[in-house]
């Protein structure tokens, strides 16, 4: 009888812990499912094998807002283009880094640099973070985990916020606007072009829809509470797929 009651107690103790991790399975699926959704549901996003926008802003170097000019291009989150082109302390630089699976190119000018195995790691990184908040789909494959977080509020907005660990072992925090649906806010460790780390936020806003997918069309970040980035989407797109040598090494 002794030993039926210790069964009894292990038994009711393991589904104590299995009820809140189904509950919060069911939580995080309810903030994703809305936020593909209002993004432009899961029928349309999945159709979107690349992605490809340009973007015009400012990045602040010091105290130094430099202009530049973007254009991105995204196949999932390991094959990747971002060009690039502004005055940097009144220089003109052009600029283009490119992700290719395990492989990796960075050229400033005529100088071109094989990225290393972290590098490719760090560029790999800074790709899903992101693709992830354009089209949400990544949380639901095999290499993400995501769980629930305490809910709190961005500006005077309530929003649901996820927690989610990258294929790198990594994880990074997600901000859904609780009536809308939609990303408002990432936090995330990131690293720069030397290595070095930051803890960036990145806020989202101005949604605008492209051909059926919303895209927040104001995305600022800050490192280390320092401003980094500030960036307008003038256009976004989707294709059935890139141009042969859009992930090749740079010429």
């Amino acid at each position: 009888m002794q030993n039926l009651f210790k069964v009894a107690v292990a038994a009711a103790c393991i589904a104590g812990l299995a009820s809140p991790s189904r509950a919060d399975e069911k939580a995080v699926k309810a903030v994703l499912d809305k936020a593909i959704k209002a993004i432009g549901g899961e029928e349309t996003l999945a159709k979107a094998g690349v992605l490809s926008w340009k973007t015009k802003g400012t990045i602040t170097l010091g105290d130094n807002d430099n202009d530049f000019n973007g254009r991105t291009t995204a196949q999932g989150i390991e094959r990747y283009r971002s060009e690039f082109e502004g005055e940097f302390n009144g220089n003109s630089v052009k600029g283009v880094t490119v992700i290719d699976g395990k492989k990796g190119w960075r050229k400033f000018g005529d100088n071109l640099t094989d990225l290393d195995e972290n590098a490719v790691a760090n560029e790999v990184r800074n790709v899903y973070l992101q693709v992830v908040p354009v089209t949400i789909l990544p949380l639901n494959g095999k290499g993400f985990k995501v769980e629930s977080a305490a809910d709190e509020k961005v500006g005077d907005k309530p929003v649901a916020v996820i927690k989610a660990t990258g294929p790198d072992g990594k994880s990074f925090m997600l901000y859904f606007d609780k009536e809308s649906g939609l990303p408002v806010k990432q936090t995330a460790t990131v690293a720069g072009f030397n290595g070095d780390e930051f803890d960036q936020e990145t806020t989202y806003a101005d949604y605008k829809d492209f051909g059926g997918i919303k895209k927040a069309t104001k995305v600022e970040s800050k490192r280390n509470g320092n401003p980094f980035l500030k960036g307008t989407i003038l256009e976004f797109k989707t294709l059935s797929k890139a141009e042969p040598d859009t992930f090749t090494e740079p010429k």
